[in-house]
């Protein structure tokens, strides 16, 4: 029996939409395939809390986070006989020279690419002289008091301020322009560093339990994307784990 030429063209359009309907499922999955993975750095971003920033109020450098530079702190690195701003000048300059008599105190040293502003910069210790260069908290002590800091136990803010992952030698004026931002209103001018910057500032507030503000947030994001390789760094990587004197 011939089938009627409306009937055939239905059994058609059917047997059309059947096909690209199981077809569909496989083209979506590809698609997805296709999908870049995260970076170890931005998937720890993506676990972090979110939640609008605190107040400042109770805040106190030394009573919250301790003297600066304590060598007993639970901070990797720590009670090894010297302060900890020269544990970090010892890792981060090149040429250093210590203090006659002395296997701690750095007397002088080159950075050769501050990280902040990509310009090498002469460390050379004494008063008027050694203000080029400061240690910075990556992650400002400022900022973590009002995500999430408050609610540390005095031991463990007082290794924050003290842990090599958040530290680095910088800039004295570029550290002092930064203040206690964060990377939603401030990031290095130096562009090169930046995805190594958020990194690590990612790395130290997930460390220690802190969160971070939806601004925050998606600045960090935008700078991540920019690198979809970038390791989440740790304690123990080239340039943030001590050197041994």
């Amino acid at each position: 029996m011939k089938l009627s030429a409306a009937l055939r063209a239905l059994c058609t359009a059917a047997l059309a939409a059947a096909l690209a309907a199981c077809h569909a499922p496989l083209t979506q999955h590809a698609a997805a395939n296709d999908k870049p993975a995260s970076s170890p750095a931005r998937a720890a971003l993506d676990s972090l809390p979110v939640h609008q920033a605190g107040t400042l109020s109770g805040y106190d450098r030394i009573d919250k986070f301790g003297t600066a530079w304590l060598d007993t702190t639970s901070a990797p690195g720590a009670r090894n006989g010297c302060d900890t701003r020269d544990d970090v000048l010892f890792r981060d300059l090149s040429q250093v020279r210590f203090r006659d008599g002395s296997t701690c105190v750095v007397a002088s040293g080159s950075l050769l690419k501050d990280p902040y502003t990509g310009r090498r910069i002469e460390f050379v210790r004494g008063r008027g002289s050694s203000g080029s260069l400061d240690i910075d908290h990556l992650v400002a002590l400022g900022d973590a008091w009002v995500t999430g800091g408050r609610a540390l136990s005095q031991a463990d803010r007082e290794a924050l301020a003290n842990d090599p992952l958040n530290l680095a030698a910088v800039s004295a004026s570029a550290n002092r322009q930064k203040g206690d931002q964060d990377a939603s209103t401030w990031l290095p001018s130096a562009t090169g560093w930046r995805c190594t910057y958020v990194a690590r500032q990612i790395a130290v507030k997930k460390k220690y339990h802190l969160w971070v503000t939806p601004p925050e947030r998606t600045a960090m994001a935008r700078v991540m994307d920019a690198c979809p390789s970038q390791p989440l760094p740790t304690e123990n990587d080239p340039g943030v784990v001590l050197k041994k004197k």
